[in-house]
Order: structure tokens, then C-alpha cells, then sequence
């Protein structure tokens, strides 16, 4: 079974379809033949995954899901959070983003943040959310080349090593997103048998 995943972004389609491997088949919105950027305008995650969904489900009348990810950063008020994409700016750029995050926490000796994804699931015409939240810290300077994002900057709890020093195997034993998945998952196999 196809579900489309409301997202033009390949690195969380390949990282999603490896946590529900081949149960169903996870399309990207160019895969499903939608070429629109759908604006993220609300002020919290749960509202932007929503957007995205609900929009994706109007247009096609399938089921979808989408998701909003956010880098919680605890001395910062929770910055960059909903404008983790764009935090230095709308071109979206991860390596001016890191520049700018790790500016912020220079002298700050606080350096704990958290990952946390919501996953915006329409399923039969009725909306599910779920939730995954991966605890940890963000390092002092970037490591590893791996992963996307602040993955090179971001260091799990339990681990020593960022996400971008991980394979994505090893990733996925924190993942925010593997975590919001896996209730996704949950919830798919309760509504049929597979």
C-alpha cells in the first residue's frame, strides 16, 4: 500500500521508509506527482503537520501523513523550534543555520536541546497525530558528515557521538522521527492486518 508522505525533503522519505520497511510504500510528494511547497504559517508543529497533511488529502483523497520537526534548544527558549529550517533565513540553508546556532550558545554553558517530530497521519478521512521526542545536547563544534540538518551538532542522550557520526541504523536507536514512526506503525497495524 502507497502512502504519501506530504514532503519534498528524499533524506526523511529513505529515513522513514527504513523504520517501516517495506510495509508500505512511502512516495515524496514529486514521487506522487505534486510539485507544490506547502507554507508551514502556524506557530506550532502539531499545526504545521496538520497544514501539510490536510492539504496533501484535499488535493488527493488518499491517505498521507506529514511531519514538522523541530530543534528544541533549552537555554534559547526553545529556538530555533518551529523555524529550524529557516532559522538564519528563507533560504534554508543548514550550514548558516549551524553558524548561527552555535554563535547563539557561545559562552552559554547550557547546551541542552531536544529533537521532537509530529507525525500529521490522515487515515480513512480522519486525522491521527503522534509524537517522538529524542533528548540530548548540542556539541561545541560540528561532527561527522553523515545525516542531514543539525544532525552534525546535535549529540543524543546515551551517546557520545552527533547523528551525523552515526549510520542511519544507529540513528534510528534515538530518532525523534523513528520514535513518532513507530506510533505511526502502531496505529497502521491495528487498522489492518499486514
Amino acid at each position: 500500500m502507497k502512502l504519501i508522505f506530504a514532503t519534498n525533503n528524499q533524506h526523511k522519505v529513505e529515513e522513514i521508509q527504513s523504520v517501516i520497511n517495506h510495509k508500505f510504500e512511502v512516495v515524496s510528494l514529486k514521487g506522487a506527482g505534486i510539485h507544490i511547497d506547502i507554507p508551514e504559517p502556524h506557530d506550532t508543529l502539531e499545526a504545521n503537520a496538520s497544514e501539510k497533511s490536510r492539504t496533501i488529502h484535499e488535493m488527493t483523497q488518499a491517505n498521507c501523513f506529514s511531519e514538522d520537526t523541530g530543534l528544541e534548544v533549552e537555554s534559547l527558549g526553545g529556538e530555533p523550534g518551529i523555524k529550524s529550517a529557516r532559522y538564519s533565513g528563507e533560504n534554508r540553508s543548514f550550514d548558516d543555520n549551524i553558524k548561527k546556532l552555535l554563535e547563539k550558545l557561545r559562552d552559554q554553558s547550557n547546551r541542552k536541546a531536544r529533537f521532537r517530530t509530529v507525525i500529521s497521519l490522515i487515515w480513512e478521512n480522519k486525522e491521527y497525530l503522534f509524537e517522538g521526542i529524542c533528548p540530548g545536547k548540542i556539541s561545541e563544534e560540528r561532527q561527522g558528515k553523515s545525516g542531514f540538518g543539525y544532525d552534525p551538532i546535535f549529540i543524543p542522550d546515551g551517546s557520545s557521538s552527533s547523528f551525523a557520526e552515526m549510520t542511519l541504523a544507529e540513528k534510528n536507536q534515538f530518532s525523534h522521527r523513528k520514535k513518532a514512526t513507530d506510533k505511526l506503525i502502531a496505529f497502521l497495524r491495528q487498522q489492518q492486518e499486514f
